[in-house]
């Protein structure tokens, strides 16, 4: 009975074991995949912006503002 008990054991655990090495692998795999994914939405995002950067003028300082040390001409 002790033994039968062993053998189902060690039967059950290396089942378990080749079960798990297999869904470890898959699961890396797809965790790589989505890696890539996210690295090149990241990659266009960032080239999107600098693009928008780019496109986009400064801003002009308001020249209809007079300051404050120079007196507005009166016509």
């Amino acid at each position: 009975m002790g033994l039968t008990n062993f053998i189902l054991t060690v039967a059950g655990v290396g089942a378990v074991v080749i079960l798990l090495r297999g869904d470890v692998k898959q699961s890396a795999a797809v965790f790589r995949r989505n890696v890539k994914h996210i690295r090149n939405w990241l990659e266009e995002e960032s080239s999107a912006a600098s693009k928008a950067a780019e496109k986009a003028k400064p801003k002009e300082l308001d020249s209809k503002i007079p300051e404050k040390g120079v007196p507005k001409e009166k016509d």
